[in-house]
């Protein structure tokens, strides 16, 4: 379906901010290779061939059986018995770059964990002998979804409920700009720890917890569009055709509400991602060992001796944060009325 002037214009604007582009290419593809993680950074091999036959123990769990053991419990790859028994078949196994998964413990450590840079572990290791470069990928991955479901989910409700008060105005909106003020004027890292200290967060938890508050960021912007576009004459001649309200706001003051929206979508992403890495450095974001960087973070606060854990998280979370921001720039640019 081919653009509009109008978008086309806009994306020429958008290109034209040439480190907005090129960051949202490079933001993209560190996203895309960090949804493959598993097939980056693992603990099980890619592909094994044993007896004439292939397995792919990324996808599937297979017993020790599978291979010539003697326990129906999972394989694992690195013991040296299942190694034996797969090169007596004449079989061989393919690993990932990284032979580790987040979780997984180099139990082969000629120091003392946290261990530092080597050929085995590329970023070193935490103070619990897993691999850093392994949770970095991991904990890129889990940061972003949880920032996309969050700003998508938020900003849909923030988005209709500046909707609702912008145009109906009088006691509507009213009423929801002093519930906005108390609302807003809550201690929400405050709140979200004591919340987060009642029950034992997950994902989904945490993201339920920080719903409650996120969802105000577009309200104000989206309300503002609606009060100014509520009169003007298109939005006249609809009602005059005998348009239903939901229409009119949807179908015709929403898309030009959007333009003032899709500017603000890259920083609420920094914004979830700047709060669930300060809630999981704090202790009170995803359960212990999963892969944050806020832990890592935590974990390089607690091990001075052990720099490399704080300079990973540090720069990961860096680079993170300024690809959006610059991408954000892009998109203001792009979509600003006086361009």
């Amino acid at each position: 379906m081919p653009l509009s002037p109008m978008n086309q214009r806009r994306l020429q604007l958008f290109k034209a901010h040439r480190r907005g582009w090129w960051s949202l290419w490079l933001f993209l593809g560190l996203f895309i290779l960090s949804l493959g993680a598993e097939l980056i950074a693992n603990d099980k091999p890619l592909l094994v061939k044993y007896d004439g036959a292939l397995y792919f123990p990324v996808f599937k769990r297979y017993p020790e059986t599978v291979f010539g053991g003697e326990f129906p419990l999972q394989a694992h790859y690195k013991s040296p018995y299942i190694q034996e028994l797969i090169a007596a078949k004449d079989g061989w196994m393919l690993w990932p770059p990284i032979p580790f998964s987040y979780d997984s413990i180099n139990y082969d450590l000629q120091v003392p964990a946290p261990a530092p840079p080597s050929p085995a572990n590329w970023l070193g290791t935490d103070d619990q002998g897993r691999d850093v470069l392994a949770r970095v990928i991991y904990g890129f991955r889990v940061s972003v979804l949880f920032a996309l479901t969050l700003t998508l989910i938020s900003s849909l409700i923030g988005v209709f409920a500046g909707a609702l008060q912008g145009f109906y105005g009088g006691w509507v909106d009213l009423l929801g700009q002093r519930f906005l003020e108390i609302w807003s004027g809550l201690p929400v890292l405050f709140l979200l720890i004591i919340l987060a200290s009642f029950v034992q967060p997950n994902f989904w938890w945490l993201l339920g917890i920080m719903l409650l508050f996120s969802w105000m960021s577009l309200v104000d912007v989206v309300r503002a569009e609606f009060l100014r576009g509520r009169n003007l004459e298109y939005v006249r001649a609809a009602r005059a055709l005998g348009m239903g309200n939901g229409q009119i706001m949807f179908r015709h003051i929403l898309p030009n509400a959007m333009v003032s929206t899709m500017t603000f979508m890259p920083f609420i992403l920094t914004g979830a991602i700047g709060t669930l890495t300060a809630l999981d450095f704090l202790g009170f974001g995803l359960p212990a060992g999963s892969p944050s960087l806020g832990e890592l973070v935590a974990q390089g606060k607690s091990n001075l001796q052990a720099p490399w854990l704080g300079i990973s998280a540090f720069c990961v979370l860096a680079l993170m944060l300024s690809l959006l921001v610059f991408i954000g720039e892009a998109a203001r640019d792009a979509f600003d009325p006086r361009k």
